[in-house]
């Protein structure tokens, strides 16, 4: 089993990067592997998981300790494997991740790629309480945790509309606190706050 492989970067596709270490060159399978497309050619560290199945033997890898112990969580899950793990890992929110499994909140894990409303369920239902110690990592790796919106349920829908309409999480997330800082509202008159800041 290995904990992780320190390497160079050889090579950077769009589901995996070529690791050399010492002469051998490790196939890892990683999320977003272009992130790391400025990492070619120099000396790294990724952290390892090693599936073993039947009919084949993968690497799959991480950038960092957090992101590894959350894919572990994730295949722990009944009917998430490790392909699914790192689809949703690829989706690059993992502190919505967390706070969606910690406030129950169905409908946004299931805006995770592969994660339909039954699989959103056993999620929750497998890690609710159980990423507690997960928190320093968080905060640490992923950095701040954002403001629980839980309360605030127009605010909520708002979020949840403003997805419909087709905006990315990335693009929700840098007008989301300046929608915090708003006095509560309607939900429509987020929406419209959010669009002030989102057209232009």
């Amino acid at each position: 089993m290995y904990e992780y492989i320190k390497g160079t970067v050889q090579e950077v596709t769009p589901s995996y990067l070529v690791l050399d270490n010492q002469g051998i060159g490790y196939h890892v399978l990683i999320a977003n592997p272009f992130r790391l497309s400025s990492q070619m050619h120099q000396e790294m560290t990724i952290y390892i998981y090693q599936s073993v199945t039947q009919d084949d033997i993968r690497l799959y890898g991480f950038i960092n300790r957090a992101e590894k112990e959350l894919f572990l969580k994730l295949i722990g899950v009944s009917g998430i494997g490790p392909k699914s793990a790192l689809a949703i890992l690829a989706a690059e929110d993992h502190v919505g991740l967390i706070q969606a499994i910690e406030n129950n909140n169905i409908k946004y894990l299931q805006n995770f790629p592969g994660v339909g409303k039954k699989t959103a369920s056993q999620i929750i239902l497998d890690l609710q309480g159980k990423l507690s110690e997960l928190s320093p990592e968080v905060t640490e790796v992923f950095g701040p945790t954002e403001k629980e919106t839980t309360a605030n349920h127009a605010l909520d829908e708002a979020v949840e509309a403003l997805n419909v309409l087709g905006y990315t999480k990335r693009d929700i997330k840098k007008v989301l606190p300046k929608l915090e800082a708003l006095d509560e509202m309607p939900a429509d008159d987020y929406i419209r706050e959010a669009l002030k800041y989102l057209i232009y």
